[in-house]
């Protein structure tokens, strides 16, 4: 994250799920660029404001990368003493160990059901040559 030029570790409420989203610069630019997309002012532009940036902390790194939590984010994502790591490309979540085994079981069930119900073709499948018989 030092790279990408922010100092610290943005982190807010996750807008669907008990847990915390955080990252560095691309996180803030992903933010940034979603709300360029609505007009100004507008409700919608207002409301992910509020809920991304208005809620968000800057937490500043000691010296080994690590940060300390407050309470109200520990509150929002039911942490105690422990907590899982989720890498999700710009940004990470911090879950509550037991909360986020849950989370995993139901992304799971929701991947089957697609894949098995919707005709979505899976990365290990070749597309099919044009004429290709069944």
């Amino acid at each position: 994250m030092a790279r990408g030029g922010f100092e610290g570790l943005l982190v807010h409420e996750s807008l669907d799920s008990q847990a915390l989203d955080c990252g560095g610069a691309a996180l803030l630019a992903r933010i940034t660029g979603l709300l360029a997309t609505m007009p100004a002012y507008s409700q919608a532009h207002d409301s992910y404001a509020t809920a991304l940036l208005g809620t968000s902390e800057v937490l500043k790194l000691d010296g080994e990368g690590r940060v300390i939590l407050p309470e109200g984010l520990k509150a929002h994502a039911a942490i105690s003493s422990e907590v899982t790591f989720v890498g999700l490309g710009e940004k990470f979540q911090i879950w509550e160990p037991g909360r986020f085994r849950a989370h995993l079981e139901e992304a799971r069930n929701r991947l089957r059901d697609l894949r098995n119900g919707s005709g979505v073709r899976t990365v290990a499948e070749p597309p099919r040559a044009s004429g290709a018989r069944e």
